[in-house]
Parts: structure tokens; C-alpha cells; sequence
């Protein structure tokens, strides 16, 4: 990181970001384009959760190249400066690297469920078989993950 200043290393702010974050924006790479989504996530022991359709755009592409990069970022604000490049930018990212597989086996796709659910405060995990049936669960190893900070 260029601005040693801003970089957050302590894992736990770093996981304080992820846990307090609405988004995880995934990106993704399909023969060298870029695609990014935003999604609903879970995050447990250095693995991050996505559910998803069974099909669709982001699973076509995790199929071909499973390399991943993710973004958190909270506590966004403008600051106000007297002229346009005095403006700036108040925040906490991060921003890190894994590899992505799609979770086959039963049991461990109600636990990613149940972690995505548990990120956003519902502690009811009674999932439908119907809707288990139609939902595919994303799980990133994460390989690296480094914290910034503008306040």
C-alpha cells in the first residue's frame, strides 16, 4: 500500500469493517473483463459466503476463472474543502483476494445459509427445501486482505 499512513494491518479492525459492512462488491474476470456485483455475504474464519440463482452471469463466470477480488467499505463521507481538490473522503475499506467454489455439498451449503443469515442479524434458519433447491452457495477462500482508513 502506497499511503502506509491509511493502511489498516490489525485483523480484527479489519474484520470489525467486514461485520459492520451492508455490501460485498465481488469482482469477477471473464476472459480478461471485468464484472462486479454487489451482494449479500457471510463471514466466517477467513471464508466468505455469497448465495446466489443457480444460474446466471457471476456462477457462468466462477466456473471458467474462480479467482476473486472483494470489497467492504463503511462510514463513507464527503469532506468539504474551499476549492474542488480540497474535497476528500472520510472512510474504512477492504479490499482482498481469494479463490471461489461453489458448494456441492449439502451440509455445508446450509452452513454458508446459515452464516449469510447470521451477517444480518437472523438467527432463523429454517430454509425451505424449496428454496435450497434454487440457491447455490458461493464460498471464497480469501488468500489476502489489507485495510485502509481516510478519517
Amino acid at each position: 500500500m502506497r499511503r502506509k499512513e491509511k493502511e489498516i494491518t490489525d485483523k480484527s479492525e479489519i474484520e470489525s469493517i467486514i461485520h459492520k459492512s451492508l455490501v460485498c462488491r465481488l469482482a469477477l474476470s471473464d476472459k480478461g473483463v471485468p464484472y462486479v456485483v454487489p451482494l449479500c455475504f457471510g463471514y466466517k474464519n477467513d471464508t466468505l459466503y455469497f448465495h446466489s440463482a443457480n444460474e446466471g452471469k457471476k456462477i457462468h463466470i466462477l466456473k471458467r476463472n474462480n479467482k476473486v477480488c472483494f470489497e467492504f467499505d463503511i462510514g463513507a463521507k464527503i469532506e468539504k474543502g474551499k476549492t474542488a481538490c480540497d474535497w476528500g473522503m472520510k472512510y474504512k475499506s477492504v479490499i482482498g483476494f481469494g479463490k471461489a467454489a461453489i458448494v456441492e455439498d449439502p451440509q455445508a451449503r446450509r452452513e454458508g445459509l446459515e452464516i449469510i443469515a447470521d451477517q444480518y442479524g437472523d438467527k432463523n434458519h429454517d430454509f425451505s427445501d424449496a428454496l435450497f433447491k434454487v440457491t447455490t452457495v458461493i464460498k471464497v477462500e480469501i488468500s489476502s486482505m489489507t485495510g485502509k482508513q481516510a478519517l
